[in-house]
């Protein structure tokens, strides 16, 4: 079995000690054991043996023998693999939300729309696949579209579910094979979604997973001469470094990193509508989310009114159990992460920002876990550190601004091109603004989403983009002959 339960001290500990690779539950080489602390009360609910370099080149071995047949494979073939991954996923949707709500802490509400948001990723890339022309033909020219190879996936802890199964869709819809290392603090999360790549009966090979360090498996990943690609999901120095080290070795890259995401409220916005808007797009995933809006965007000649709306609609931003589903806020991911947010909280207030809704500490009752309270800070300008510098928690920065032309300055004044949002009622208005942002996604009057349209980053936020058929041109080559 790939997970054991044992108790300890009256507690149920869940263990996991293998991998997948080839087509099987394989023991791990590597010995360190890592301890999965629940985020809400800082107790061990599970321990997982780490994979080491071995267990990283025996995935990366079974996924080259598995490219020599599965790269020549049809559309029709893949998205029929397409099929099975949706059907097999689709079927742990609980389970993977209870998973992530237990492991990460995710708001169960939350959770469960990051978890069909993956499970929406296998149709969409179908249907991707089927709007790419995979050759093109002019004069004694033809043009054939191939799979890059083999590729190493390696995704973060804040979504999980849907960064594997974006990734994963686009490179089977392209015809690679993967190993993939998701984030080991979410390892409980990689156990389910390995039983359902086991259930969807790929063909050996295509899928390896291996649970491991970043510094270590992702490491051997970058660097080994048999891995094609990466596409990376996490931060902006460890892309740094991705993009660096793998060039000795002429990756090909997809990475999406940081954001410090504005949404610029206009002065026309309908309050009762924006800041609530505002606050779901500033704490979606407690705030623990590239895309997140952390710098509000406001105009100064309703600020008083909007700080009142926003001490009145904060309220139902409450800090709780995250398996409730009346909670707002959860914890934070980890003991580091809450100091991290912390720190910044206390930057914030040293540099002379006001603090309009919450402060550090944790709030009271939830002493136990990695809980914050979620923050908003006014009069903030846009060079101070807690707007400039990606927090990753709940803090929400709200900034002033006289005119259009400078609110669109102020958003653009960033090294992060992520998300970005307009809220206001001049829909026409509101395009023109949303046209001059410098995001690679920018939505008007709320969160959406559209599992066709590309997800990425200008600047320091990326490079490449993924869903849909945009994500599964990134796993392509495009090769010429000529007569």
């Amino acid at each position: 079995m790939a997970t054991r339960d044992a108790i300890t001290g009256g507690d149920r500990i869940k263990t996991i000690t293998t991998h997948y690779i080839d087509g099987a539950f394989v023991e791990s080489h590597g010995r360190e054991v890592m301890d999965i602390i629940k985020p809400t009360n800082g107790k061990v609910i599970a321990r997982v043996t780490l994979g080491d370099e071995d267990d990283t080149r025996r995935a990366i071995a079974a996924a080259k023998r598995a490219l020599v047949t599965f790269g020549r494979t049809t559309k029709d073939e893949r998205a029929s693999y397409l099929r099975s991954l949706h059907d097999a996923v689709s079927a742990r949707i609980d389970d993977l939300t209870a998973a992530m709500v237990e492991e990460y802490g995710g708001v169960v509400q939350f959770a469960r729309v990051i978890v069909e948001s993956g499970v929406a990723a296998f149709p969409a890339a179908e249907k991707g696949l089927q709007e790419l022309p995979m050759t093109q033909s002019w004069g004694k020219t033809t043009v054939t579209l191939e799979p890059v190879g083999v590729a190493g996936l390696i995704t973060a802890w804040n979504a999980n579910t849907l960064f594997i199964c974006l990734k994963l869709a686009s490179a089977v819809g392209a015809g690679c094979t993967v190993v993939l290392k998701p984030s080991e603090l979410s390892s409980l999360q990689t156990q389910v979604m390995i039983e359902c790549v086991n259930a969807a009966k790929l063909p050996k090979g295509v899928c390896n997973i291996v649970i491991g360090r970043g510094d270590v498996v992702g490491a051997e990943l970058v660097r080994n001469p048999d891995v094609d690609k990466i596409s990376f999901t996490g931060s902006v120095g460890v892309g740094q470094g991705i993009m660096r080290d793998g060039a000795a070795t002429m990756k090909r890259v997809t990475l999406e990193l940081g954001g410090k995401s504005p949404t610029i409220l206009l002065d026309d916005a309908a309050l009762d509508q924006a800041i609530p808007a505002a606050l779901v797009l500033a704490f979606m995933n407690s705030g623990q989310a590239c895309a997140a809006g952390t710098r509000l965007l406001v105009p100064k000649s309703r600020l008083d009114e909007i700080k009142r709306r926003i001490r009145e609609a904060m309220r139902a931003y409450t800090v709780g159990d995250p398996a409730d589903p009346k909670t707002a806020i959860g914890p934070m991911v980890s003991q580091k992460q809450y100091e991290r947010i912390q720190s910044y909280i206390r930057k914030g207030i040293e540099g002379g920002a006001e603090v309009l809704a919450g402060g550090e500490g944790h709030p009271v009752g939830f002493e136990a876990g990695y809980f914050v309270k979620p923050t908003v800070f006014v009069n903030v300008k846009n060079d101070m550190t807690i707007a400039q510098e990606e927090i990753f928690g709940p803090v929400l920065c709200v900034i002033g601004y006289d005119f259009e032309d400078e609110a669109i300055r102020i958003a653009n004044d960033s090294k992060y091109g992520l998300h970005a949002a307009v809220l206001g009622t001049d829909l026409q208005r509101a395009r023109r603004v949303a046209s001059q942002l410098q995001a690679g996604r920018v939505v008007i009057n709320g969160m959406t989403d559209d599992p066709q349209a590309p997800w990425g980053g200008f600047k320091y936020s990326g490079v490449g983009r993924e869903y849909g058929k945009y994500g599964i041109e990134a796993f392509l080559e495009p090769k010429a002959i000529l007569e």
